[in-house]
């Protein structure tokens, strides 16, 4: 159960790092080698999966940390 909850708090850091990603990817990163339409892709690709993990996160944490224990966890 400890283990559940330390990945659910890990995941959350790893929803801002997607959107995070995914923002500065589109609108910051102006010059690059890299061509603006394939930055566009790629960071909304991370920001559309940053969304994703982050219902994720949400359900795992609902999981972990609010759901009542049965009697044969431990």
């Amino acid at each position: 159960r400890i283990m559940q909850q330390v990945t659910a708090i890990f995941s959350v850091f790893m929803v801002f790092f997607y959107i995070g990603v995914g923002i500065f990817l589109v609108f910051y990163m102006q010059r690059s080698l890299v061509d603006k339409p394939i930055r566009v892709i790629i960071g909304t690709t991370f920001f559309l999966y940053g969304i994703y993990r982050a219902y994720r996160s949400y359900v795992s944490i609902a999981d972990a940390f609010f759901r009542k224990r049965s009697d044969g966890e431990e």
